[in-house]
């Protein structure tokens, strides 16, 4: 996955000191007949099938960064529907030994357009999967992702690692 620019100035500064970033999960739904379906891609890194992510630019909406990346990554044009959860993920080392802590927020969203594709590469192959199989998907906190998303009250939920602070 290609590192924003701004986050390769600020390690210029830091190293591989702690970055806080939050990240965006867009769950992408859609009805087809009476069944549902999710949006989901293959990594071009890990091969790991997931909803479509990233992290929101410097002064961009989160939502707003949800619309971005599926449109960047998969090529659909969607509508963010509502807020699902909200995440503190426990500490990432990325492999150049870089420390993340992300903050994920993941939003229910509908497809509106768009036959999906890989659009910018960092996904191999991208397509619909029946709500009701998800056994592919790459981690059990994903599927939590799209399960509160697509089946959640309407609340958001605040869920992660607990602080003793």
């Amino acid at each position: 996955m290609a590192t924003p620019e701004y986050v390769l100035r600020l390690r210029e500064h830091i190293g591989h000191d702690p970055l806080v970033l939050v990240g965006v999960t867009a769950v992408i739904l859609r009805e087809v007949g009476a069944a549902t379906e999710v949006l989901l891609g293959r990594r071009s890194d890990t091969g790991a099938l997931t909803p479509i992510t990233g992290i929101v630019d410097p002064g961009e909406q989160p939502a707003v960064a949800a619309r971005r990346e599926a449109m960047e990554e998969a090529g659909v044009e969607i509508e963010v529907e509502r807020l699902a959860r909200v995440h503190q993920l426990p500490r990432k080392t990325h492999v150049n030994g870089d420390l993340v802590d992300y903050l994920d927020l993941t939003f229910r969203c509908r497809w509106l357009a768009g036959d999906p594709h890989p659009a910018d590469g960092e996904l191999t192959d991208v397509g619909w999967h029946p709500l009701s199989d998800l056994r592919d998907v790459a981690s059990d906190d994903l599927r939590e992702r799209i399960r509160l998303a697509a089946t959640g009250s309407g609340e958001a939920v605040f869920s992660g690692l607990s602080s003793s602070h």
